[in-house]
């Protein structure tokens, strides 16, 4: 381990790693590169490791890590950006590329991407909204998705020896669920990255771009159809009509012990064991299921990508660091470390014999991202989706409420 090495411990939720104070380099070929992540993307045990590592292999450059909150981040990455003196490497929501690329301050890594990185095997979810305009400028680095959390005793209570593999048994089953004061599933009302998935695989679309124009297209007949089946599935519990799935939170729900299902992503298992410790060795998890037993359901990839400024200091040093990230080696070590999907659909194997990961590796073969437009924020602070799904809910013409979400979220999207 170099003696100039710059990372300190900061004691944090996470316990992650922020940097602390520079000590200069010496000869000319040193670089000290700058990176930015994000609060609880990593353990302090990774960082450590992968700093010690990558410096001891490559003795001229020093890490200087940072780590960033999550709130108010877009507009510091865009200041930064701008600026004259920006990090080398950042990690952001792979959701917020299109809307960083936009200011023209993004390195393109095509290149990088098809020659060192095999990104024709990347996760969908991850990679298409890292690419703008055919040019990659997100790096896909993890993700995590939602999957079926589950009560093993009240399946096994109702006779349900396997999770099921289609829409229509998962209907037939939850039905079963419902039995002696349970409920088969809760599924708030407002979830709408849920319906994303049942929507995406009815081949609908939350909005697609038309003549350099992004246009809102949940009235279209499939995306009523992935309506209707939410509507079926969420009649089926006792969720709130008029909330999403934070409120109440979904997994306290859960942990009171008669809920069969929830949506979730595998971490709020922790929260429910915490809450009721007797669920502890209960929850299982499966895919959500898709319309036939062959193919997951879609679902919505959270996660992160990698960029580099155009603006960034030691850009060529950052590239190779972005490369070791987002490599084998590392994005092995980081799925192991944090129970996340790694980049690519041939390193799920990384992650066997871990139910809840393996799980979301499988969803996330068919993962996607919304609507990859600069202006999609503006979509989510004000979502009328929301209460579009509160009025199909409640009885309303789904045709009219969802020609009215779709109006909405084009005027959130023009430019």
């Amino acid at each position: 381990m170099k003696n100039r090495r710059r990372v300190c411990s900061v004691a944090l939720l996470s316990l992650a790693l922020a940097g602390c104070g520079m000590l200069p380099g010496s000869g000319a070929d040193s670089a000290t590169v700058t990176v930015w992540l994000m609060k609880d993307s990593v353990s302090d045990d990774f960082l450590q490791r992968f700093v010690s590592e990558y410096e001891k292999e490559n003795p001229s450059v020093t890490l200087d890590v940072k780590i960033q909150e999550w709130t108010g981040i877009g507009e510091k990455v865009l200041t930064a950006l701008d600026g004259d003196n920006p990090p080398d490497v950042i990690e952001v929501g792979n959701t917020q590329v299109a809307q960083y690329a936009q200011s023209r301050n993004l390195r393109d890594l095509t290149l990088e991407s098809v020659r060192d990185l095999g990104g024709e095997d990347w996760l969908p979810g991850l990679a298409q909204p890292g690419s703008i305009s055919g040019a990659q400028f997100g790096i896909p680095w993890y993700a995590a998705n939602r999957v079926v959390i589950y009560n093993k005793d009240l399946f096994a209570q109702a006779g349900i020896e396997e999770p099921p593999k289609t829409r229509a048994r998962w209907l037939a089953d939850t039905a079963d669920l419902n039995t002696g004061g349970n409920q088969g599933i809760y599924l708030a009302g407002q979830d709408w990255y849920t319906l994303a998935g049942f929507i995406w695989d009815e081949g609908g679309e939350l909005a697609v771009e038309s003549g350099g124009q992004f246009q809102g297209t949940v009235d279209s007949p499939a995306a009523l159809k992935g309506m209707a089946f939410y509507k079926d599935l969420q009649a089926l519990g006792k969720g709130p009509k008029d909330s999403d799935e934070a409120t109440p939170p979904q997994p306290e729900v859960f942990a009171k012990g008669d809920v069969a299902q929830i949506i979730a992503t595998p971490s709020a298992a922790r929260i429910i064991e915490e809450k009721n410790p007797a669920l502890k060795g209960v929850l299982g998890f499966f895919p959500i299921p898709g319309k036939t037993a062959g193919k997951p359901g879609a679902v919505f990839t959270g996660g992160s990508d990698l960029i580099v400024p155009q603006n960034a200091g030691h850009r060529s040093a950052a590239v190779d660091v972005v490369k070791a990230l987002a490599g084998e080696k590392w994005q092995s070590e980081l799925a192991r470390a944090m129970s996340y999907v790694p980049n690519k659909t041939t390193l799920a194997g990384v992650i066997e014999g871990d139910e809840s990961t393996a799980a979301m590796a499988v969803g996330a073969a068919r993962g996607r991202a919304t609507p990859n437009s600069p202006q999609w924020a503006n979509v989510e602070s004000d979502n009328p989706i929301k209460p579009y799904m509160t009025a199909v809910l409640q009885g309303r013409n789904p045709k009219e409420a969802a020609k009215t979400a779709s109006e909405a979220i084009t005027a959130a999207l023009l430019d």
